[in-house]
């Protein structure tokens, strides 16, 4: 399940979001899996245009290059931003990119990095890296974190507004924490 909760005002602004949140799902799952992960399903469900119709050779490609970039994703908590910085410009040298702005399917305005010809990898590689600098250009690093939950250690992203996230996408980290929580402070009284 790829949970996508947008608390942003621009159109923008809710991309970079849709677009980190599941680049985090994205890269949890590659961490956690032994066997292959299906990248086509959390980004066509986080609403990635060309999704569903691109070929299976373009999204192996897109599992592999995201392969490739999760040890930056992965490592955002504890990055300086300037350490960050370094990484990510590294990155947008590998791009090829050719900025246009596009109205489509009631959206409204906003960026595409790459022609409408682009593969579909080269697509969402163009999006994830331009995410991750506008983020850190705006924020630094600090609404990535890791689960706060005893044993989790996955990453998130905090889109809220008063970045108050504590948890990962698993409702089960939360609830675990809150109950053992409750039944402290039970215990004590």
């Amino acid at each position: 399940m790829y949970a996508v909760a947008v608390h942003v005002a621009s159109v923008t602004q809710s991309e970079i979001q849709i677009t980190l949140e599941v680049v985090v799902d994205v890269v949890n799952a590659l961490n956690t899996s032994d066997v292959g992960v299906d990248v086509r399903a959390p980004f066509a469900e986080a609403g990635f245009s060309r999704s569903q119709s691109a070929s299976q050779a373009s999204v192996d490609r897109l599992g592999k290059r995201m392969q490739a970039l999760a040890p930056l994703i992965d490592a955002l908590p504890e990055l300086a931003d300037d350490d960050a910085a370094t990484r990510i410009n590294e990155e947008l040298t590998e791009l090829t990119i050719s900025p246009s702005i596009v109205d489509h399917d009631g959206v409204g305005a906003h960026m595409h990095w790459t022609p409408a010809t682009a593969r579909f990898d080269d697509q969402v590689m163009a999006d994830v890296v331009m995410a991750l600098a506008y983020e850190l250009c705006d924020n630094g690093t600090i609404r990535f974190g890791r689960c706060g939950a005893d044993g989790c250690g996955r990453l998130f992203y905090d889109g809220t507004r008063n970045r108050s996230r504590r948890f990962c996408a698993d409702s089960r980290c939360a609830s675990r924490t809150h109950t053992a929580d409750h039944r402290a402070r039970k215990k004590q009284a």
